[in-house]
């Protein structure tokens, strides 16, 4: 059994709160509470700080042994004809383990991201995309437009860290950052910055509008959602005279109809300025470990995450990132692998605590960009098993 540690450490860390995964937070650890003291976002903190608790199995509710909650959850999956493996808030070596099972298993597996996960691979599959790195907008980019809400609500240090630094080729004092959409508060310390405010709804006729304009149609319309198509020529003009302009969104944020349509007028607008220039496209966002794991699903499988609702006979609900996401309401028996702070409306049939990557173990995960796998390190001592170590014990007794 491990003791808990008894001693202050200051170490640096790799925080797994959003798709940016940024390695510089040094935390503190003081008799094993976790202290973010420099780099931290209010994500970040919230996730290094989050206290311990809940490391006891529960069946139905009651408390029960690691063992007797391993053994009635191999005993519902023994029964199951075609169980959903869903949520999937997990690193690499976790997605892996639940990945094997279910083809063990005859089971489905669904992120609890899929829906907008679905709005990028829709596109990247039906038209393609030409797409960045974070390294290279920083490296390079001096045109910027983020279009929908405000990107900073998902990934909070973007600009801070890859605008608002200096590259190899080109100074921040350069670079112009336009932000079209919605709920978008423009931050002081973005100099060179400005904002079209338009509805999350009409961004499929703006972005259509400024496809247009960037391949150099001429609109009679003088006006678009309340917005002047005169302020959309400008954008599209600073676009085509850009040495490296990049657009960025953020999928989850899209949520209206016609949002695939929104994704790929973005994407054609890539495509249409890189026949005179450099341009990119910068999908934003990475949350609950979905990239990681629709990328090592398609290495492993050689298809994306499904996203299509199927029929099943059970459900285990994975996250172990954070306690907040839980599986919906269902008749079928639900198995919950989760983050030891859970709590629960309705306790589900078996709940076995996991550790937590990046806090409670070590493990992998994919920058939002996909461009790198970023190690996570384990920060405090408890004995929570990992997520393959609990499906490699129930697996033995099925």
């Amino acid at each position: 059994m491990n003791q808990p540690k008894t001693n202050v450490t200051s170490n640096s860390a790799t925080c797994p709160a959003c798709g940016l995964l940024c390695d510089d937070i040094l935390i503190d650890n003081n008799n094993n509470k976790i202290k973010v003291l420099k780099n931290g976002c209010a994500k970040s903190v919230t996730f290094f700080e989050q206290n311990l608790n809940g490391l006891t199995p529960k069946i139905a509710g009651k408390s029960v042994t690691l063992q007797e909650a391993i053994s009635k959850t191999a005993q519902i999956l023994s029964k199951a004809k075609k169980p959903l493996f869903a949520g999937l808030g997990t690193d690499i070596q976790g997605f892996r383990a639940i990945y094997n099972h279910a083809q063990k298993t005859n089971g489905i597996l669904q992120h609890m991201n899929a829906q907008s996960m679905a709005r990028n691979m829709r596109v990247l599959q039906s038209a393609g995309w030409q797409t960045t790195t974070l390294a290279e907008v920083k490296n390079r980019a001096d045109v910027i437009v983020c279009i929908g809400t405000d990107i900073v609500l998902h990934n909070p240090r973007f600009f801070e860290r890859f605008i608002q630094q200096d590259g190899m080729f080109i100074d921040a004092k350069q670079r112009e950052i336009i932000f079209i959409g919605e709920n978008i508060k423009k931050s002081d310390a973005l100099e060179n910055s400005s904002l079209l405010p338009c509805r999350a709804a009409d961004l499929p006729e703006i972005t259509l509008t400024l496809r247009a304009l960037v391949a150099g149609k001429e609109l009679k319309a003088k006006n678009l959602a309340g917005m002047n198509i005169g302020d959309l020529q400008t954008v599209a003009d600073k676009l085509k005279q850009a040495k490296y302009a990049v657009l960025a969104w953020v999928a989850k944020d899209l949520d209206f109809t016609h949002a695939e349509l929104t994704i790929q007028n973005i994407t054609e607008t890539v495509m249409l300025l890189n026949q005179t220039t450099r341009a990119a496209g910068l999908p934003l966002g990475g949350s609950d470990g979905d990239t990681s794991a629709n990328n090592a699903n398609t290495w492993l499988s050689g298809w994306a995450l499904n996203s299509v609702e199927e029929s099943y006979d059970a459900i285990v609900w994975v996250n172990s990132f954070s306690p907040e996401r839980l599986p919906k309401n269902s008749d079928n028996p639900l198995i919950v692998l989760g983050n030891s702070n859970v709590k629960f409306k309705t306790e589900p049939d078996v709940f076995i605590p996991i550790a937590t990557p990046g806090l409670d173990c070590s493990g992998m995960l994919f920058r939002v960009d996909s461009s790198v796998i970023l190690p996570l390190k384990k920060v405090r001592e408890n004995n929570l098993s990992t997520l393959s170590g609990i499906v490699s014990a129930i697996e033995k007794l099925i």
